[in-house]
């Protein structure tokens, strides 16, 4: 098999970190060209590869020679302009979470994969890939606990950093929680209840943070979601399904406990990409060979409308105070 040349677009944390996952622990393809606003930034993570260009355009990066497939690290808002750039090209893109902050965005990408009549967009929710979450799925699709009731979600970080802002923490870390419960249960999600309590006096200056997100889906399920992004202690996401005949549950992240000193313990993660670096690795991996193949395997556009579509709803949930259904078109062909 040749070896898949990509073009990382955006060079943050979570795009230098692809930067160094493909040129580490993922075989099959390299790094080609990388692509960011900040000039020295993208020449200083460029320089970190044998032969990799640098531009601050993402056309050009996705132009550039060798370049056979487009990874999308840039903030949400400038995805869908990379992923229509690629999918002119015919070219296959794994883009991070979300696939665009709206549903019209979303659908605009829908479009563009219907023109060409197959689908080339996959998206980022990496929980699909972490081995935890494969094993309660498979125990969900077996009817290990019999038909699932609720799950209950927890996802908190120990510090937001200086730009987030409330809607965030519905449309960049919920949103995680809307497409693992979509995928575990196997339902969309219908409706949305925001309930804000007090802000956190660890939350910055008009951050309304804790939430809890209630989610409804069209199995009749109760999803809960704490989202809670100044904990101050770690980084934590943790599910538990609650079914007619059993319950399970992941995250616990216990796997060695220490005992000395009249103490036992253990440690917390404190941030994502330790948390969930084996899930990156494995999603990034078989992106590479469905890439090589031209084809997606893992949550696709769709997914990523459908997510978007929640969020927005949860958008309207936060600033109502009330119950706010979600409004989605119906699935096209292509995504069945």
């Amino acid at each position: 098999m040749n070896t898949l040349g990509i073009a990382v677009i955006g060079t943050g944390k979570m795009g230098a970190d692809h930067v160094r996952r493909i040129g580490a622990t993922v075989g099959g393809a390299r790094v080609v060209a990388v692509a960011d606003p900040d000039a020295e930034r993208v020449k200083a993570v460029a320089a970190g590869v044998e032969g990799a260009a640098a531009f601050t355009d993402p056309a050009a990066a996705t132009a550039a020679p060798g370049v056979d497939a487009v990874l999308i690290a840039s903030p949400g808002p400038a995805h869908e302009e990379a992923i229509l750039l690629a999918l002119e090209r015919e070219l296959p893109v794994l883009c991070e979470k979300p696939l665009t902050p709206d549903p019209e965005g979303a659908l605009r990408v829908l479009e563009a994969e219907r023109r060409l009549g197959r689908r080339l967009v996959q998206v980022g929710f990496m929980r699909r890939f972490d081995a935890e979450y494969e094993r309660l799925k498979e125990l969900l699709d077996a009817g290990g606990i019999g038909r699932p009731l609720f799950l209950h979600c927890r996802h908190r970080n120990a510090a937001s950093p200086s730009f987030f802002t409330s809607d965030m923490l519905i449309g960049d870390s919920v949103v995680h929680e809307v497409d693992a419960a979509r995928w575990l249960l196997g339902q969309e999600v219908t409706a949305v209840t925001v309930l804000s309590p007090r802000p956190s006096s660890a939350a910055p200056e008009g951050l309304s943070d804790p939430r809890l997100v209630l989610l409804e889906t069209s199995g009749g399920a109760i999803v809960d979601v704490e989202i809670f992004v100044n904990c101050g202690f770690g980084y934590q996401v943790r599910c538990e399904a609650v079914g007619e005949s059993g319950s399970a549950r992941i995250g616990d992240g216990h796997a060695m406990v220490v005992e000395a000193g009249g103490r036992w313990g253990g440690e917390i993660a404190q941030d994502f990409t330790t948390r969930f670096a084996d899930a990156y690795d494995r999603q990034v991996r078989r992106w590479v060979a469905a890439a090589a193949r031209g084809r997606v395997d893992g949550p696709d556009a769709w997914d990523g409308y459908a997510a978007a579509a929640v969020a927005e709803a949860g958008l309207a949930a936060a600033r109502s105070g009330v119950r706010t259904e979600v409004r989605m078109v119906e699935r096209p062909g292509l995504y069945r």
